[in-house]
C-alpha cells in the first residue's frame, strides 16, 4: 500500500514542503528511512516503533520504506516524527488517506507515545498557510505559538493515540487564534530615572528618531549603561510584520516564551562580553541565530565593549552593513536578518578615569593606547553617533527637579519616525540610518552653506567616504526632527559633533 502525508521542514529561516511517502509491501518486517535524512531523523524508526507498542497499536509487520520529499534537500529535525507516524497508521488500515489530505503534520514522538514540542513551529506554519494548507496539527506545547498564523487551523496534539482518536471516534478542539493584547509596552525603567546628562539623552533621541549606532564612551558610574537600558522606552512599537520576523527567530532559536507567542516588545540583548563569536553572530553544527539576529528589529547592547574579544567584534562588521548574518557550511548556506540598532558603551582606560575632570588616571599611556586598540578603526566607523558621557554632578543628582519622561521624547520620536515612513513608503527602508546610497543625495538635500560646512569637514579630518555617509544620514534625522525638508547648516554641524571621539581618543 502507498499512501502520502505533508509535513514541513526547516533549515535556518527557511521553511520548505515535505511529502511523507510511504509504502508498505509484503516480505521480511523491516522499517527504512530515506530522502536525505540525518541521524536525528533516522533515530524516529525507533521513537515511532516503541510509541506503537506503548499505545498498544500494532505496527505493521511488511517492509515499510518511508522517503522524505525532496529528496535532495537535508532533512535535519525531529519534527517529521507525527507525519511518518501518521502515514503507518494509514498503511495500516487505521487512518483512511482521504482524512489526511490539505493537512500537515509536525511534532516529535516520545518513546512513551507523547508529542514533544520542537522549535520553529511559527515559520513552518506560516509556509503551511501559503501552500494552501487548511488544517496542522502541531504539539500541544506549540499550538498557542502556532495560533498566530490566521487562515489556518490548527490543533494541538499531546499524544500519538489522541491524534488517531481525532481521526476515528474523537475529534480535538482547534486551538483560538491568539490575538495580542494591549499590554503595557514600555517598562518600568524610564528616562526621567537618569538626572542630568542632558546632552546624552538629546544624542539617544536623535539615535533612536533615525535607528543610528550609538557609541559611549566615559567613566565608570557616568551612566553609560542606565541610559542605554532605557532607549527601547522611547523606540517605536513594532508593526505586525516585524513583530512575525522576530518571533520567527526566536521560534528557531528555540526561546520563545511560551506564554507570549508573539514578540510585541522590541527585543533588548545585552550579552556579556565573554560571549564567543558563534554566540554572538551565530553558528553551530546546524547554526542557530546569535544575539545579533535576535536583537532583530531591536537594539543590541555591548557594554564593555573594549572587554569583548576583538575577532568577535571584527565579525560584527559585515552583518552591520548588510543587515543579515550568513553562515557557511559544507552542506550549504543559512542566512538570518540582524537589522538591529546597536549601542556600545566603554570606559577610555583599563582603570576607567583617562580625561576625567577630576580623578586621577594611573594607567600608563601605553596601557591606554593598548585598551583603545583593541576596538579598530573599521569598526568605530560604523557608528554614527559618538557620545562621550561627563561625569554627572552633584546638583543634578541631588535636584528634586523632574526630568523629562520617556512618554515625552517618545511621542518626539514617533514623529520623526511619521515623517521617514512618508518619505520612504513602498520601499524596504524603514529609517534613515537605512537609507540606500543611491537615494542618499535625494532624499537628504541640503544648502549650500551646509554643503559647504561638510565639505570643509570631510577635507579637514579627512573622513572616510562611510563617515560621509553617517554624517548626512544623522543631519537628516536632525533636520526631521526640526520639521525641516532641507538639511541646514547647523543640522550639519550638531552631527559632525557626534563624529568627534576617534579623533580624541583614537587619534586617527
Amino acid at each position: 500500500m502507498f499512501a502520502k502525508i505533508n509535513s514541513i521542514g526547516l533549515l535556518g529561516m527557511n521553511s520548505f514542503g515535505v511529502t511523507v511517502e510511504i509504502e508498505a509491501s509484503y516480505g521480511l518486517p523491516k522499517f527504512d528511512i530515506v530522502g536525505q535524512a540525518d541521524t536525528v531523523v533516522r533515530e524516529s524508526r525507533e521513537r515511532i516503533k516503541s510509541a506503537f507498542r506503548s499505545c498498544k497499536m500494532p505496527f505493521p509487520e511488511q517492509a515499510v520504506t518511508v522517503n522524505l520529499a525532496p529528496a535532495d534537500i537535508r532533512k535535519t529535525q525531529s519534527s517529521f516524527d507525527m507525519a511518518i507516524s501518521v502515514a503507518v497508521l494509514v498503511v495500516s488500515g487505521h487512518i483512511g488517506e482521504p482524512a489526511t489530505r490539505d493537512k500537515a503534520f509536525i511534532g516529535e514522538v516520545s518513546l512513551g507515545g507523547e508529542i514533544r514540542e520542537v522549535n520553529g513551529v511559527l515559520p513552518m506554519v506560516l509556509y503551511a498557510q501559503k501552500m494552501g494548507i487548511k488544517e496542522i496539527f502541531v504539539p500541544k506545547k506549540n499550538a498557542f505559538e502556532a495560533s498566530v498564523v490566521e487562515g489556518i487551523t490548527v490543533y494541538g496534539v499531546k499524544t500519538l493515540k489522541e491524534l488517531l482518536f481525532h481521526f476515528i471516534s474523537t475529534p480535538l478542539i482547534p486551538e483560538k487564534r491568539y490575538i495580542p493584547k494591549d499590554v503595557d509596552y514600555f517598562d518600568t525603567l524610564d528616562f526621567s530615572d537618569v538626572r542630568g546628562q542632558a546632552g546624552a539623552k538629546k544624542a539617544l533621541e536623535i539615535a533612536a528618531c533615525g535607528g543610528h549606532n550609538v557609541m559611549m564612551i566615559g567613566s565608570p558610574g557616568s551612566g553609560k549603561s542606565m541610559l542605554a537600558k532605557r532607549l527601547p522606552t522611547i523606540l517605536p512599537k513594532m508593526t505586525f510584520e516585524e513583530s512575525i520576523e522576530a518571533t520567527n527567530l526566536y521560534s528557531v532559536a528555540g526561546v520563545l516564551n511560551p506564554d507570549t507567542p508573539l514578540i510585541t516588545k522590541r527585543p533588548f540583548r545585552s550579552p556579556h562580553h565573554t560571549i564567543s563569536q558563534a554566540g554572538l553572530t551565530g553558528g553551530g553544527a546546524i547554526p542557530k541565530p546569535g544575539e545579533i539576529s535576535l536583537s532583530h528589529n531591536g537594539l543590541l547592547f555591548l557594554d564593555e565593549l573594549a572587554e569583548f574579544d576583538r575577532r568577535t567584534l571584527e565579525a560584527l562588521r559585515q552583518p552591520l552593513e548588510d543587515g543579515v548574518v550568513t553562515i557557511s557550511r559544507a552542506w550549504g548556506n543559512i542566512t538570518y536578518p540582524c537589522s538591529v540598532m546597536l549601542v556600545a558603551a566603554m570606559n577610555p582606560c583599563p582603570c576607567g578615569y583617562y580625561g576625567h575632570p577630576t580623578r586621577k588616571c594611573i594607567c600608563t599611556p601605553s596601557q591606554v593606547a593598548k585598551y583603545l586598540s583593541k576596538i579598530s578603526g573599521p569598526l568605530i566607523d560604523r557608528f554614527d553617533i559618538h557620545l562621550e558621557v561627563a561625569p554627572v554632578e552633584y546638583e543634578s543628582i541631588s535636584s528634586k527637579e523632574k526630568s523629562e519622561t520617556s512618554s515625552q521624547i517618545r511621542e518626539r520620536v514617533f514623529e520623526a519616525r511619521e515623517i521617514q515612513n512618508r518619505r520612504f513608503r513602498n520601499t524596504k527602508i524603514t529609517c534613515n540610518a537605512n537609507i540606500t546610497s543611491d537615494i542618499l543625495h535625494e532624499v537628504c538635500q541640503m544648502t549650500d552653506d551646509a554643503n559647504t560646512m561638510l565639505k570643509s569637514v570631510f577635507e579637514r579630518l579627512g573622513l572616510s567616504a562611510r563617515a560621509y555617509d553617517k554624517i548626512v544620514k544623522v543631519s537628516r534625522t536632525i533636520a526631521d526632527m526640526d520639521k525641516s525638508d532641507i538639511i541646514q547648516k547647523s543640522h550639519i554641524a550638531q552631527a559632525v559633533q557626534y563624529r568627534s571621539l576617534d579623533r580624541k581618543y583614537w587619534q586617527r
